[in-house]
């Protein structure tokens, strides 16, 4: 009777061990990715800081250039009233967030088209340096979306794993999405000279 009581004992304070560590891995996972997410909001608004310093130098060179320096300017003020939660990040809301940075996008490449017809404004220091500090900002978006990527994939297979996926769903441990590649981005654009 008393090498029973010591196996159940023992089953028992494995099991609690088990689930204790699966619940906690899956807790660091799910802050991984909320992390990850802060990460890419980070990436989004450093570049929404850049954006009126490079607007205001632009705006000296190019006066008549109004529409598209208006439409850079709307564009980032609609991206940055976009506010997600990365435990809310539902499909909807994920395309909303990346429509709205994709129009920040397109609007900067207008502007960069722009600066290409004005050759001292392309010589001017401030520019170059707003440029350059653009485009490593564009780096390190594409980056913290990857990392963003990376950790969902690794907490989503982890919940989808036996037998954590049957402790996961009683406990609430939903997938998290994915960036995805804005639309049209599958085709490559056309050249012509």
């Amino acid at each position: 009777m008393k090498r029973s009581v010591i196996i159940i004992i023992a089953i028992v304070a494995l099991i609690a061990i088990w689930t204790t560590s699966a619940y906690n891995g899956l807790v660091t996972m799910d802050e991984n990715v909320s992390n990850k997410w802060s990460n890419v909001e980070t990436q989004y608004q450093r570049r929404a800081d850049l954006i009126p310093n490079l607007v205001s130098t632009v705006k000296g060179y190019a006066t008549h250039e109004k529409e598209t320096l208006e439409g850079v300017i709307e564009a980032r003020s609609k991206a940055t009233q976009i506010k997600i939660d990365a435990k809310d990040l539902t499909p909807e809301k994920l395309a909303q967030y990346q429509k709205a940075q994709g129009d920040v996008t397109s609007a900067l490449g207008k502007l960069m088209a722009i600066a290409e017809s004005y050759p001292d404004l392309k010589a001017n220091q401030n520019f170059l340096e707003l440029q350059a500090q653009l485009e490593g900002t564009e780096n390190r978006i594409t980056v913290a979306r990857k990392n963003f990527n990376d950790a969902a994939q690794s907490y989503n297979t982890a919940i989808r794993h036996f037998p954590k996926n049957i402790f996961a769903g009683l406990l609430g441990f939903d997938k998290h999405n994915y960036f995805q590649a804005a639309e049209g981005t599958e085709t490559a654009p056309k050249v012509q000279f």
